[in-house]
């Protein structure tokens, strides 16, 4: 029997929208799938909060991550910018990356996180994908702030494979000190089970880029494997790590991610259980999609950007409830929760919505407001 964490879950989440049908390279041509990230949303027919979330910043360029220091925001955009949002103001900072950013979908400057001394040292980290002449690949790079513009000054990791999607792309450093990230199968289902790829995994490093000595393989990265493509990573207050995953054709996934486990991908996905590979604590089922990615913890719940549910969606973890808690705002991209404000941001700028006037956007809503 295939090992069981968390809650089991008996009711799908019905997620509005219809199926359609695309050339998916893990798919035959003539399958009929419900989309993931790539489908377009039409925001007019999703149901709208009572109260209008507050807009911190409009006119954003396909943003992917967000990041607070104090009280000022820095969010990146997947062309190759940050955007630095304090007092009302929005600066767009550049930064100088030592490739060149990939153009396939789904690609460019993704993840985002500040050095815990940021006030001292103005460093962070970045994940992007770059071009290279046998094809696109992904690294993991320090970046340093110097006025006003940012500069890559160390890779921690690279050659973390990448192809025409499915790029992972998430950094988040954990209560341990050490940095996560996720990364992508590459469109290569297979080597999501290869221990000597760094593909399909989710990778934890010391902030200097050398492997700690308590990582589950010996002389390795790989924390965790058998994903598809991972776009969410968050810590309960107990120190639970979770991860929102894409499913092919459907069956997204939240996970609980324990060191060294396998979560599956490709052997199964989804309801599918086989002996030492781990199901999903929430799964959307073999019939509607979430494409899931960031995510953040609060109180025994866990609130996920949905890009194809065009939805932020919230998990009690205990009772094994989930609902729709904020729409009819498109396709929604990353989370973060600070005191009682949640921040998202919106994704319609990316070619796969329909973005509105003065699109893409990060708001704020009291988490008060979504009981």
């Amino acid at each position: 029997m295939k090992k069981m964490i968390g809650v089991s879950i008996c009711l799908l989440f019905m997620i509005a929208g219809c199926a359609t049908t695309i050339d998916d390279p893990n798919t035959e041509p003539d399958q009929e799938v419900t989309l993931g990230e790539g489908e377009t949303e039409d925001k007019q027919d999703q149901i709208k909060l009572d109260d209008s979330p507050e807009v911190i910043a409009e006119n954003l360029t396909i943003p992917w991550s967000i990041e607070l220091f104090e009280d000022t925001f820095y969010v990146t955009e997947r062309q190759g910018a940050i955007i630095k949002i304090e007092n009302g103001e929005m600066e767009r900072q550049d930064v100088v990356l030592d490739k060149e950013l990939a153009s396939v979908p789904e690609a460019g400057l993704l993840g985002f996180v500040l050095d815990p001394e940021f006030s001292q040292s103005n460093r962070a980290y970045a994940y992007y994908t770059y071009a290279d002449s046998s094809g696109p690949l992904n690294r993991i790079v320090t970046l340093r702030l110097e006025d006003n513009v940012w500069r890559e000054k160390s890779v921690l990791l690279d050659e973390i494979p990448s192809g025409t999607v499915h790029h992972g792309g998430r950094l988040k450093i954990g209560d341990d000190g050490k940095l996560y990230a996720t990364t992508g199968d590459a469109a290569v289902p297979t080597i999501a089970q290869d221990l000597n790829s760094l593909g399909g995994k989710i990778v934890r490093m010391n902030l200097d880029g050398s492997i700690p000595s308590d990582n589950p393989f010996s002389n390795s990265y790989v924390y965790s494997y058998g994903h598809r493509n991972p776009q969410g990573l968050t810590w309960s207050s107990s120190g639970t790590l979770f991860s929102s995953e894409h499913g092919n054709s459907a069956n997204d996934e939240i996970n609980v991610i324990e060191a060294g486990q396998n979560y599956g991908w490709p052997v199964i996905e989804g309801h599918e259980e086989q002996e030492g590979m781990i199901s999903p604590l929430f799964t959307s089922g073999n019939t509607n999609t979430w494409a899931p990615s960031g995510m953040d913890y609060d109180n025994g719940k866990l609130y996920v950007a949905a890009l194809r549910g065009s939805a932020v969606l919230e998990f009690n973890i205990e009772t094994g409830e989930q609902r729709e808690v904020i729409s009819g705002l498109g396709r929604i991209r990353d989370i973060r929760i600070e005191g009682q404000s949640l921040y998202f941001i919106t994704n319609n700028t990316d070619g796969r919505g329909n973005p509105d006037e003065n699109d893409d956007k990060l708001y704020r809503v009291f988490l008060s407001d979504l009981n």
